[in-house]
């Protein structure tokens, strides 16, 4: 499953939560800034928690992960973080849409609920969001769901929610 996030500062290495199946080959992430690179790459980590178990209001320590992932360390959002997840939802069933359509899906979800979870508009804000989404593989084994991640502009660690955090 790609991500991709709205800046480009940092690329963040994300997942995606799916139906549920340990078959699918990962996630894969994608370079963001409102529409980076989508060619997804091929690497995987095992270290973590398996990707598609992440749930809103986890926070994962994701900074160093690879661009296609099955597993990532979920963390208690009480110690330091990379990012944290905010929103979910579904890109619609049928044929695999491609990249780019997805992209935009999860450009529509995340960027209003960026606003609302944190308090301002990434571009006014010192954090910015990316999101995990399907890839065709994963879409393949009935994967259809995009997860938005919040994460710090210059990278740096978090430690609590950004929920409300209006900088």
């Amino acid at each position: 499953m790609p991500i991709t996030d709205t800046s480009l500062p940092r690329v963040l290495t994300i997942a995606a939560l799916a139906l549920a199946s340990i078959t699918l080959a990962g996630c894969s992430l994608l370079p963001g800034g409102g529409g980076g690179d989508t060619s997804p790459v091929t690497t995987e980590t095992e270290e973590g928690d398996d990707v598609f178990s992440i749930e809103v209001g986890d926070c994962l320590n994701d900074a160093d992960a690879d661009e296609v992932v099955s597993r990532v360390p979920i963390v208690e959002c009480t110690e330091p973080h990379d990012s944290e997840a905010f929103d979910t939802g579904n890109v619609p069933d049928g044929e695999f849409p491609g990249e780019d359509a997805i992209t935009e899906a999860a450009e529509q979800l995340c960027g209003p609920s960026f606003i609302s979870f944190v308090g301002l508009d990434y571009s006014e804000s010192l954090y910015d969001y990316s999101f995990y989404f399907p890839t065709e593989e994963s879409w393949a084994s009935g994967d259809r769901a995009v997860l938005c991640v919040a994460f710090a502009d210059d990278g740096a660690q978090i430690t609590g929610s950004l929920k409300d955090i209006n900088s």
